[in-house]
């Protein structure tokens, strides 16, 4: 990396260095941070090892076989693709702020940051560790040296939660008090050689202060310890599984862990088994094995009538062994909630209604809902932050701006109050993870309405619709549209056929015979069926010139133009 991923005083004080940072950030940690962290730290780097492959104690011998099936992996990845993997939606949990609030909190989450591998990777440090860490910034807007513009953003940052020591008030374990980042990246110092440095940024809701190697960083312009603009601390904790009087959370690995690596061992055994049965040792009673070859297609003589040569047979029942192998994984699946099915392996196509693949899938749906009640918690505390940044950094978005924003009524405030709790209320709507019949959904949802159970908008949002208000406006403009060019080709019609009556004196077919003409009354003109037609007697007379034309007028096909046509002036 870079070392535009450093914070910036950190860019500043060391713009002279050539900085990478460490993929895993190994870091030496204090005595009061190992007594206090020291153990959450050993969890998370053995399910961390774990989760990248490496599940064994030991390092094989040249030669020896090591099976690695890593069903940690694979069960909780699928644990968080099947509750992320079709994303969450935000709205505004106060209907005063529902034609801002989306709308900011889309660009924030879209726009700003990419949100489908951001909310993932935000599942996936949770399921591993126990529990991820959400740093909020504001990235100011830059131009780079190629003369590209970096229009400024909101930042939403998962740490590692290795390099995260958060402490919490002693009597109340939902605020934050201090927040304590630290990592170590590699650099090239003065003399030219790469050292190892320790990058700490220590938050409250005063101050930051960033430091390399326990020292303050300084330097021109830069002001260390500087004042929290926000006045809060920027970070969310989502615990995964949340343990009742502690902060911590559960991994998803943690009953799995010690299963697959006994699955392991046990498919290695029985793979070292087969191995040895796979070339038997031959026993050769009453000659000499130096002369005899060993090999395919061999013949061997031998004068002894009384030698016998024999293989060793293997005597080992590997069904125990294999039938082991199953119940471990069926364990792993029952402890996770993942159905053995769900991994690949072969089933019968079946049109299973939507209650029936519930009822199958239902340990997994009881983690999700899990799931969902905690990480919604987690994200409103992520949107508050991030729209607090953006209130702070850019104030003109809390003015509503009927371009980029949502339908504004009446009953809506036009300029956002930051000061207004409300704005901060946002809602969280996850699809189901579950795939539903969309034909069975329109039908329960049409009975609905047929019974007024439910609404044009709240069946737009039934149907995943993310913004019903914009959606419903849309809809209404295309009916207008299409009303709008039904009655220009009524118009149309009108004009051509009182154009066929001027010219022919016969009606069209399917149009009423004009009626008398209505003799003229002082100080009226008299009026005839002939110009009673829609349009005025210019128009129709240029329509009237154009049916003229295209009924009985000649046309003239292009030809090519010899000049330019080599071919054409040589015959």
């Amino acid at each position: 990396m870079s070392i535009s991923f450093a914070p910036p005083a950190m860019r500043a004080a060391a713009s002279d260095l050539a900085v990478s940072v460490s993929p895993l950030g190994l870091i030496e940690l204090s005595d009061e941070e190992f007594e206090v962290h020291g153990q959450r730290m050993a969890r998370y780097a053995s399910y961390w090892a774990a989760y990248l492959g490496y599940m064994w104690a030991y390092k094989a011998a040249p030669g020896e076989t090591q099976v690695t099936a890593n069903y940690a992996r694979a069960l909780t990845e699928y644990a968080v693709n099947f509750s992320f993997g079709r994303g969450v939606h935000f709205t505004s949990g106060s209907k005063k702020h529902e034609h801002t609030i989306p709308a900011l909190l889309k660009r924030i989450w879209e726009i700003d940051n990419d949100k489908k591998p951001l909310v993932w990777e935000i599942g996936l440090q949770a399921s591993v560790s126990g529990d991820s860490f959400i740093k909020v910034a504001y990235d100011p807007g830059y131009t780079d040296p190629a003369g590209n513009e970096h229009p400024a953003r909101v930042r939403i940052l998962p740490l590692n939660s290795a390099h995260c020591f958060p402490e919490w008030h002693p009597h109340d374990r939902e605020r934050l008090i201090r927040f304590k980042l630290k990592y170590r990246f590699w650099g090239i110092g003065s003399d030219g050689t790469r050292q190892a440095y320790t990058y700490a940024e220590v938050i409250t809701d005063d101050t930051i202060a960033e430091y390399i190697n326990d020292q303050l960083i300084e330097g021109e312009g830069i002001k260390n310890p500087r004042p929290n603009p926000l006045g809060q601390i920027p970070i969310a904790h989502i615990p995964n599984m949340p343990v009742p009087g502690s902060p911590w959370g559960l991994s998803d690995m943690q009953d799995v862990l010690a299963l697959n690596r006994q699955y392991n061992e046990t498919a290695t055994q029985i793979s070292e088994i087969v191995a040895y049965h796979a070339e038997p040792v031959t026993v050769v009673i009453g000659a000499k094995a130096s002369n005899l070859e060993r090999g395919a297609k061999k013949v061997w003589s031998i004068p002894n009538k009384d030698a016998t040569i024999t293989n060793l047979d293997g005597l080992v029942d590997l069904d125990g062994p294999i039938a082991l192998l199953d119940q471990l994984k069926r364990m792993m699946h029952e402890m996770t909630g993942v159905p053995e099915t769900a991994l690949g392996q072969v089933q019968a196509v079946s049109n299973t209604a939507g209650v029936a693949l519930a009822i199958q899938y239902q340990p997994m749906m009881h983690r999700y809902n899990l799931k969902k009640m905690v990480y919604e918690t987690g994200f409103r505390k992520i949107n508050e932050l991030a729209l607090r940044t953006l209130f702070l950094f850019e104030p003109e978005m809390l003015t509503y701006d009927a371009d980029t924003e949502g339908i504004r009524h009446t009953d809506q405030d036009e300029k956002i109050d930051p000061a207004d709790p409300e704005v901060y209320l946002t809602d969280c709507e996850w699809p189901e993870p579950l795939p539903v019949d969309v034909l069975v959904k329109l039908n329960e949802i049409q009975i609905m309405m047929e019974l007024g159970l439910e609404s044009k908008r709240g069946a737009l949002k039934a149907l995943g619709e993310e913004f019903p208000d914009e959606k419903m406006q849309e809809i209404y403009e295309e009916l207008v549209q299409d009303v709008e060019e039904q009655g220009a080709l009524d118009m149309l019609r009108a004009q051509i056929n009182s154009a066929i009556l001027q010219k022919t004196g016969i009606a069209p077919e399917g149009v009423e015979p004009p009626m008398p003409a209505t003799p003229a009354s002082e100080g009226q003109p008299a009026t005839s069926p002939m110009n009673l037609g829609l349009a005025p007697q210019d128009e129709a007379h240029k329509v009237l010139t154009e049916l003229v034309t295209q009924a009985h007028g000649t046309r003239t096909l292009p030809r090519r133009n010899s000049e330019n046509n080599p071919a054409q002036e040589s015959r």
